[in-house]
């Protein structure tokens, strides 16, 4: 099991010196990666819990973001060549980019030169977005509608941009004829390409077949959780005849996490339940219910408020020097 940080850069308050000791130690710890979150705006709506959909379109939630449209956090994008410049070793990559808030061109060649400034080290999650007021503040509200073809003809102009010398593209979306658009990603073809799927896997098992994706992840699953979107992105695989197996795939989900002094209620409550909030025990008991489950990358997520960042590199140490090991050794 690869162990992953999902930095807290979206909180009401956060520093780029708290980050950066996160970062550190994740590295010093040998993850596998460190990501950043992906959030343009929080509308004023969001404090009345009044936005057009519940958070992330998931079920059981509120109509309101975790951060008031105060809040002063970071955006996750600049985050990610700085990143590159502060680690060596662990990857970096944000979970995940909303594609229809960028020109699918420029994306392509930017992301080949940050893979150059994190010498090969840069993973690329994309998604499709869910909050119609972003959009908005996006200036990209007539792509809500037809969102997820945004994030189809973003992966083929990423893979044609970064696989050839010139590159032309014929879609809706963006329409050009050939051009260079500069140095190649260091990773080839290009940097594994993770699809964020939340609610479809016919969806995200054609993704996955189509375009030779490396990776899905999800948000807060449980063990049941991670078995079925497995079972289910098998089943579409097998019925597109594509030949991938889900056993090639990182399979990962942001999960909330605290160690916890006192047990916690482990009820299954939806998308909200404590199954990374708890003991050590109890959370050294779930992980090994995920690893059977075929979880592969936890991405550890330090919640939005009420958590100091000083807590959060303790349980870092405890999750890898105590929780780890007897994970593995199950």
């Amino acid at each position: 099991m690869k162990l992953a940080l999902y930095l807290p850069n979206f909180r009401d308050k956060v520093t780029v010196s708290e980050l950066e000791d996160l970062t550190a130690l994740a590295e010093a710890l040998d993850f596998d990666s460190v990501w950043t979150l992906d959030r343009i705006v929080v509308p004023e709506a969001s404090d009345r819990a009044e936005l057009q959909h519940s958070f992330g379109m998931m079920e059981g939630l509120p109509k309101a973001l975790p951060v008031s449209s105060r809040g002063e956090w970071l955006q996750g994008m600049p985050l990610i060549p700085w990143l590159a410049a502060k680690t060596s070793k662990v990857r970096i990559g944000m979970s995940i980019i909303d594609t229809p808030f960028r020109s699918p061109g420029v994306l392509a060649a930017e992301l080949a030169t940050i893979d150059h400034l994190c010498d090969g080290r840069l993973n690329v999650g994309v998604g499709s977005g869910w909050m119609p007021e972003e959009f908005a503040a996006a200036s990209a509200a007539h792509i809500f509608p037809k969102r997820h073809k945004h994030v189809r003809e973003t992966i083929e102009i990423m893979q044609g941009v970064w696989a050839n010398e010139h590159f032309e593209y014929h879609g809706e979306f963006a329409d050009f004829e050939k051009c260079g658009f500069g140095a190649k990603p260091v990773q080839k073809p290009g940097p594994p390409i993770y699809f964020s799927g939340l609610k479809d896997p016919k969806r995200s098992a054609l993704r996955i077949a189509k375009y030779d994706l490396s990776g899905w992840i999800g948000i807060q699953d449980s063990p049941d959780d991670i078995a079925r979107w497995r079972t289910e992105i098998q089943r579409e695989l097998d019925e597109l005849g594509s030949g991938r197996s889900v056993d090639d795939l990182d399979i990962c989900s942001m999960l909330w996490t605290v160690i916890t002094d006192e047990e916690t209620d482990q009820s299954p409550n939806g998308k909200v339940s404590n199954l990374m909030v708890g003991t050590a025990g109890q959370i050294t008991d779930n992980l090994k219910r995920y690893k059977e489950a075929g979880l592969t990358m936890p991405l550890f997520w330090p919640p939005f408020q009420d958590v100091p960042v000083s807590k959060t590199l303790d349980d870092l140490k405890r999750l890898k020097e105590e929780i780890l090991p007897e994970v593995e050794a199950a």
